[in-house]
């Protein structure tokens, strides 16, 4: 693992935090469907960082990436946002996640939601130990934006 395995991993890192501060920001900012057709734009085009083979980044290195790039934000970050761009690097880089959203009842009947990125059957990001007890809604694939 040469200096270039850095590089790239210190680019990943650079684009990942930039990308989690604008999903942040478009959380904040814009209504959820519009950010998702934004999004779904940037995932299909070379918007982020223009290469040959996109397909080399692993899900594992998207994942550490959002992780790391979560620790440095400012105001530490939702589930949303983390599974929001998570989706967008994996479905840049050839990957099929889906995201989940789901909701649960809290200790005194106060709703609680959570998102989690599912890859390949298994969750890739925002895995909790009581995920179970969210009852995902119904998926955004497939509906019209």
């Amino acid at each position: 693992m040469g200096s270039s395995f850095w590089e790239h991993r210190h680019l990943l890192f650079i684009i990942t935090f930039i990308l989690l501060a604008a999903i942040r920001l478009g959380l904040w900012l814009l209504p959820f469907r519009n950010l998702l057709k934004l999004l779904q734009k940037i995932s299909k085009s070379n918007f982020l960082v223009p290469c040959e083979d996109k397909s080399q980044i692993s899900v594992s290195k998207i994942v550490w990436a959002v992780n790391a790039a979560s620790r440095y934000m400012p105001g530490g970050v939702k589930c949303l946002a983390r599974a929001l761009t998570t989706q967008v690097l994996m479905s840049y880089h050839g990957h099929t996640p889906e995201l989940r959203i789901g909701v649960a009842k809290g200790q005194e009947g106060k709703l609680e939601a959570h998102a989690w990125i599912e890859y390949q059957g298994r969750v890739a990001i925002g895995n909790l130990p009581d995920l179970s007890r969210f009852i995902p809604l119904p998926s955004l694939q497939g509906v019209k934006l």
